[in-house]
């Protein structure tokens, strides 16, 4: 009976202890908080989340804007997980993003290749560039101490400006607006995009309401390769040289160097394989969805929202998956519950913030559940 007892309570103290359990209570927080400023404000907590449920789930059409919103926020999310797992702190995932999808246009509409080859041609060329360009921080870190977070900000803002820099000029500019020319329909990777207009297309459709509805949306080969690189990052952490190599750095850079690694080479490459992961989001976003770039008078924030999704999905790369649709879908059912009920939208960012917050606080959990031991001990 006491082994019995022992291994449940040993089962219980795994399941409460587990990163996955804060992640869950986490996001219950969130969700709770989110009521609280909801009927603080006047608004009925409940009816605003069935409004947002209803706005992800409803349709099918609702649920592919979901996924599409999700893409990029997964593999930036990835790009962050990658680098805290070499014991690096990638901020730079926003301007990596900007490089990747800039690259992207240039390559896709000054380059005229085969449907297949353009979309590989522009992928390959995005994320080399990107990850040259988060390797840039990787290498002052390595060589002269430049902490990558100093790094990495300063080199959003170059990104930045260099992107709204190259969109204005005339070669690339399209006339009267502030956005570049659209690239060529072989680098495209939205799903089935001449078929579906085509008289065919539109005849099979109509027969197909569904599909024809979550088509209508631009859905596109993104999500698939988002899923395909969370396995590549995490093959290499975990079944690789490299990953070993990478991750013995991030515990203990001193033993790294007594067992051989070489840590600053090892440094660089983990930035640049970060690097390389944020502009991949960016090369997709505008292959599958955007098609071009703009000026940005402003950051799109899909770097620094990839810091919460690796957050939330507890720094693994299986788990950035999970946070990123889950980001997906309060970012784009979230703004729903203004129109019927002039709810402020802004509770989803509350409810994101305060599920970061629970889960970079994990010991406020572990504090509480170790007092509720002691009060179960002491009542015994």
């Amino acid at each position: 009976m006491e082994n019995n007892r022992g291994n449940k309570y040993s089962i219980r103290q795994r399941i409460l202890s587990s990163k996955l359990t804060f992640t869950i209570l986490s996001i219950i927080m969130g969700l709770l908080v989110g009521a609280i400023v909801l009927l603080i404000a006047g608004f009925n907590p409940v009816q605003a989340y069935r409004i947002m449920i209803d706005g992800v789930f409803s349709r099918t059409k609702y649920i592919s804007y979901a996924i599409i919103y999700a893409t990029p926020l997964i593999i930036t999310g990835l790009s962050v997980t990658f680098a805290f797992r070499t014991g690096l702190f990638n901020i730079g995932a926003e301007g990596q993003y900007i490089i990747g999808a800039l690259v992207a246009t240039l390559i896709g509409y000054f380059l005229e290749l085969p449907l297949v080859i353009h979309v590989i041609v522009v992928f390959l060329f995005a994320a080399i560039a990107a990850g040259l360009w988060g390797g840039i921080a990787g290498f002052l870190k390595a060589k002269f101490g430049v902490h990558e977070v100093i790094a990495t900000i300063m080199l959003n803002w170059i990104a930045l400006y260099l992107n709204n820099y190259l969109v204005m000029r005339p070669f690339l500019r399209r006339p009267e607006s502030e956005s570049s020319y659209d690239i060529l329909d072989s680098a495209s990777i939205t799903i089935l995009e001449k078929w579906k207009y085509s008289e065919t297309g539109r005849e099979w459709l109509s027969a197909h309401p569904y599909i024809k509805d979550f088509l209508s949306a631009p859905a596109n080969l993104g999500f698939i390769i988002a899923i395909l690189l969370a396995i590549l990052v995490w093959y290499i952490l975990n079944r690789t040289t490299l990953g070993y190599e990478l991750r013995a750095v991030g515990f203990n850079k001193d033993a790294a160097e007594y067992g051989g690694i070489k840590v600053e080479k090892s440094i660089i490459t983990s930035m640049m394989i970060a690097g390389a992961l944020a502009g991949s989001a960016g090369a997709l976003q505008v292959m599958g969805v955007t098609k071009n770039v703009i000026m940005l008078p402003v950051m799109e924030g899909y770097g620094f929202d990839g810091i919460a999704v690796a957050l939330i999905g507890g720094t693994t790369a299986i788990g950035n998956i999970f946070s990123g649709l889950l980001f997906g879908a309060l970012q784009y059912g979230g703004p729903k519950i203004q129109p019927p009920l002039g709810a402020p939208s802004e509770v989803v960012d509350i409810m994101i913030g305060t599920i970061v917050l629970f889960i970079a606080i994990p010991k406020l959990f572990k504090i509480i559940m170790n007092a509720r031991k002691r009060g179960e001990k002491n009542a015994k």
